[in-house]
């Protein structure tokens, strides 16, 4: 199953804790409609069929066909230290351990 680094799950509870967020919202991992990538948006509550990781507070919605992608995967968090402004990257890399 996917896991989470802990930059990856402070990131998305920052994204999921605005105000009118729902509580139980998380983000959402798809294949693109062609399944040649991975799209990560924000969802109020998993897609049927959709697996659910739950990691230091964070929620993740994985489509089922990512979720068999990402099963030995870890998702990670990075910003930019030299500009905060800057958009949060997330990356897939494999487990360590």
């Amino acid at each position: 199953m996917l896991t989470l680094t802990d930059s990856a799950a402070t990131e998305i509870r920052t994204i999921t804790a605005a105000p009118e967020i729902p509580d139980d919202a998380g983000v959402r991992i798809a294949t693109t409609p062609d399944g040649a990538g991975l799209t990560l948006s924000l969802a109020a509550a998993p897609a049927d069929g959709d697996a659910v990781v739950e990691d230091h507070g964070a929620r993740v919605f994985l489509e089922p066909t990512a979720a068999g992608l990402l099963d030995d995967k870890s998702l990670d968090a990075v910003r930019d230290p030299s500009d905060a402004a800057a958009p949060v990257q997330f990356a897939i890399a494999e487990q360590v351990g």
